[in-house]
């Protein structure tokens, strides 16, 4: 008998675990008991990745796909999508944003690349319940605190928001070492106080964003009021 490719067999086992007669383990579970679960395995696999190890990032990456899997098995089963949507679904998006690839679009250089694809995903977006009208629209909630707040920053710069944030003068000459002891130095601080870094960044950056939006719409409407004959 002819074995069948590696991803029909993981769909195949799946299918047979979240059976009548599976695991009870993996019957048991939804959406949202297993949402975090991709988060860790996301960690293991990122350590692996800078440990170099070639056999444990196989392995993580196999326990991160498992998870894709998952979604897809219980997604199957409410007749909401399968993983040949998904699949399919990514290729589609893969070609329709690398014009420069698979299409006669010229770029010159990595930025250019970025600001295609941004420009194409509103595109795809625009008119559809999942429109982002704010530039600052499309980080995840629930990302570590700094984190968050690199990818909202840099959205706020690129939008011209950029707008109550202390930073260091362009001039100055803070090297990345010494920025480095002071994060680590203000982590301490926090620490010591009895506070939490992570809220602490996480309240500033949600205060951040809450101004930048309301400068965003304010703009929006001047804009709106200008071309109204």
């Amino acid at each position: 008998m002819k074995r069948k490719a590696a991803i029909q067999d993981l769909l195949a086992v799946m299918a047979r675990l979240r059976s009548p007669t599976g695991c009870p383990w993996d019957r048991e579970q939804d959406h949202r008991s297993l949402r975090f679960h991709a988060v860790e395995e996301v960690y293991e696999l990122i350590d692996a990745i800078e440990a170099g190890d070639d056999h444990e990032m196989a392995e993580e990456l196999g326990d991160l796909l498992l998870q894709v899997v998952f979604h897809c098995q219980l997604a199957r089963e409410r007749g909401a999508f399968d993983f040949e949507r998904v699949a399919r679904r990514l290729v589609e998006k893969l070609i329709h944003r690398h014009p420069h690839v698979f299409g006669q679009a010229k770029v010159k250089d990595v930025d250019a690349v970025w600001a295609q694809w941004e420009r194409l995903k509103h595109a795809e977006k625009q008119g559809t319940r999942h429109e982002r009208p704010s530039a600052l629209d499309g980080i995840p909630r629930h990302l570590p605190a700094l984190l968050r707040a690199e990818k909202l920053v840099k959205k706020a710069r690129q939008a011209g928001l950029l707008e109550g944030v202390a930073t260091p003068a362009a001039g100055g000459k803070l090297s990345r070492a010494a920025l480095a002891e002071q994060l680590l130095a203000l982590a301490a601080l926090a620490q010591a106080r009895g506070w939490s870094a992570e809220e602490l960044l996480r309240t500033a950056a949600r205060k951040a964003e809450a101004r930048w939006r309301r400068t965003e719409r304010h703009r929006l409407a001047l804009a709106s009021k200008h071309q109204t004959p």
